[in-house]
């Protein structure tokens, strides 16, 4: 059988317990789509991995390299999800990285969720969170491991049926993203909105995929802060991420909303990547 976990390109199963992203989160990932043994947008994938190594100053291995490994995992999958983690290695105790710190590589392999149709067709609820981001600029932007802000948030509906995902804001009450997802608005035909993430928040692939596929045809985009109220101003809105693509938004907490024409587009471009 086709092993679904490797460590720096090896079948295993075990970590070292002295390993950094254990202790301390200290290491990013990359979540990616499988479809048909292929996946997409990996570049834009590998260069996210590659800035937030430059900037957590955790030495990136080749992108040759990451690239071989995922396009063997990926093989024969018609529908799959990998999840690349890239730790610092392995430490002593205290937060001081070590100088000669080796990274380890470590790669999932998982089955294709089972989102219903009806979610990507006619839409997804979603629940303000109470759990708020905390503002970092150092980190913001970077799909980091420690996610706990994400746990927490995600824990606040449980397994409800009647919510599909939830709103983050940060501690200023400014609109952030999804506890998975990024979040646009469309006020009219032609412009999007989506918040700026220079202060918190997880800059995704298919965000940037998106705004690349509007401004490419001409639809304005504008990032900026916002909120909750501002945003809610908008009646279109959607989500999105590299696994769902795109999902409409029907309803936020008490407030309906409804799909549009731009949300059709950016499932068109997300349907392209």
């Amino acid at each position: 059988m086709t092993p679904s976990c490797w460590i720096d390109g090896q079948p295993a199963e075990a970590l070292p317990l002295t390993d950094r992203g254990l202790h301390y989160g200290d290491g990013l990932f990359e979540t990616l789509p499988v479809r048909d043994g292929r996946i997409p947008l990996l570049d834009a994938h590998l260069e996210r991995l590659a800035e937030g190594c430059r900037r957590l100053g955790i030495a990136a291995p080749a992108a040759q390299l990451l690239q071989q490994e995922l396009c063997v995992a990926a093989q024969h999958q018609s529908r799959a999800v990998l999840k690349l983690m890239l730790t610092r290695g392995s430490g002593g105790r205290g937060y001081r990285p070590p100088e000669a710190a080796t990274p380890v590589r470590i790669l999932l392999r998982y089955p294709w969720p089972d989102h219903p149709e009806t979610w990507q067709r006619e839409g997804i609820h979603l629940r303000v969170c109470s759990t708020r981001l905390g503002r970092n600029p150092a980190l913001a932007g970077l799909k980091h491991l420690n996610r706990l802000e994400q746990v927490l948030a995600r824990a606040e509906w449980g397994g409800s049926s009647s919510v599909q995902e939830g709103l983050m804001l940060d501690e200023g009450g400014l609109v952030v993203e999804g506890t998975m997802t990024n979040v646009f608005a469309a006020p009219e035909e032609g412009r999007l909105l989506t918040p700026d993430l220079d202060r918190c928040g997880v800059a995704g692939v298919m965000r940037r995929h998106l705004i690349e596929c509007a401004k490419a045809e001409g639809v304005r985009v504008e990032q900026r802060h916002m909120s909750l109220a501002e945003l809610l101003d908008h009646r279109e809105l959607f989500v999105c991420n590299s696994i769902v693509g795109v999902w409409p938004v029907l309803r936020v907490s008490e407030q309906d909303c409804v799909p549009g024409t731009m949300t059709r587009r950016a499932q068109r471009w997300a349907a392209q990547a």
